[in-house]
């Protein structure tokens, strides 16, 4: 093999190489500007989970209220029953 030939195959080998480092490193960038445009997505998204859960928080108070209106009514009706009670013995008594 003589040096010319020898020095061509080196030239070819070369620039292969160099392809392949310059596709690894269009493919490093790509990686980055899909990994920044995750993460601004991912700060976007925090900032809608935060207004969802805002949002939200009276939903999550309307079962302590409910829960609360239930107490009430059972509180009513006992005082019903007593009443009721009371209003017959003073009937009775008359």
């Amino acid at each position: 093999m003589e040096n010319t030939e020898l020095y061509n195959e080196w030239l070819i080998g070369l620039a292969i190489v160099g392809l392949i480092v310059v596709i690894a490193a269009v493919l490093l960038i790509l990686v980055l500007l899909a990994a920044k445009r995750i993460l601004r997505l991912a700060g976007v998204a925090l900032t809608v989970v935060k207004e969802i859960r805002e949002n939200t928080n009276s939903i999550w108070e309307l079962e302590k209220t409910n829960n609360v209106a239930v107490s009430i009514q059972s509180e009513a009706t006992a005082i019903k029953e007593h009443a009721t009670l009371v209003a017959k013995a003073l009937e009775e008594v008359n």
